[in-house]
């Protein structure tokens, strides 16, 4: 009996660290992936900038790289991104926010059922067919309510891009609101608080650093978006943060070089290292101030 018991202590023993070893593997092959990433990239934009100095890669107000009178301004394509990035939040925040606090507080079982799925679907369609959608419906429309809008331009590639984002949003906002104990909706309900009340002012207040994590989950989506803006936005080189006008981003910028004929190597060619590092450390920007916006989101509450 005695070595059965050891026999199978042995074998459950054997099964765990089994399972720890795959669950280590596959928490190694993420951050090799990412180190993998972050290495070509500054291998590659190491190259770029011993033709190119920094300072006129962050200073020159025009991108030609692929111009005989070649000019690498980062500032222009960054505009671009930057200004998209802001339409689709103004779009996908307010409406993603809402649509969370109607599933978690007001919906039924029944609406709900029927909701999820469709949030689901808006979220499975391809990101060209968005495009698309800007370019052909969205764009026209633009243009009956501001007849000077061009047929590229970038407020209606961020409309569209916001209405994507909508899904990321308020899914994750409303799981954050979902998790709030049921107890302070209740203590809310017993000092005379509305449902919109304690929707608002309790159950929001409460489940914020999970919201925060999706408006920053969704500016990272917005920034990193490309194909609307490769369809919608116009592709044109264009130092402007005005949303009516077309403009270039970093990500359409990208796809644009590495789908031509330039030689491996060239300066023109590894300027898409260099557009995507700086992409990179946009996003991680992001992400550093959502984490301390949910650091000092849980101190306060």
């Amino acid at each position: 009996m005695v070595s059965e018991r050891l026999a199978k202590k042995f074998s459950r023993n054997l099964k765990e660290r089994a399972i720890e070893a795959v669950l280590f593997l596959a928490a190694f092959v993420s951050v090799l992936t990412t180190a993998g990433i972050v290495y070509v990239l500054v291998k590659e934009s190491v190259l770029f900038f011993t033709h190119v100095p920094i300072w006129q890669f962050l200073t020159d107000t025009q991108w030609t790289p692929l111009f005989d009178d070649a000019h690498f301004g980062i500032m222009v394509l960054l505009s671009g991104t930057i200004t998209s990035s802001i339409v689709a939040l103004l779009v996908a925040i307010p409406l993603g926010t809402t649509i969370a606090i109607f599933l978690s507080e007001f919906a039924s079982p029944r609406a709900r059922e029927i909701a999820k799925p469709v949030l689901e679907l808006l979220a499975g369609v391809p990101t060209i067919v968005y495009g698309y959608f800007a370019l052909l419906f969205v764009t026209p429309i633009l243009q009956v309510l501001i007849p000077s809008l061009p047929g590229f331009n970038l407020l209606s590639a961020g409309i569209v891009m916001g209405i994507m984002i909508v899904p990321t949003v308020a899914s994750i906002s409303e799981d954050a609101m979902r998790a709030v104990p049921m107890a302070l909706r209740e203590g809310s309900f017993a000092m005379g608080a509305t449902r919109l009340q304690t929707a608002v002012h309790v159950v929001v207040p409460a489940a914020i650093s999970g919201i925060a994590a999706a408006y920053i989950l969704g500016i990272s989506r917005a920034v990193g978006e490309t194909m609307i803006l490769a369809v919608a936005a116009g592709m044109q080189p264009n130092l402007t943060f005005n949303p009516l006008e077309p403009a270039a981003t970093i990500t359409a910028y990208i796809v644009q070089v590495a789908l031509g004929d330039l030689p491996h190597g060239s300066v023109g060619y590894q300027t898409i290292f260099a557009a995507g590092l700086t992409l990179m450390l946009l996003t991680l920007s992001f992400n550093l101030i959502g984490f301390w916006m949910r650091k000092r989101f849980r101190e306060a509450y």
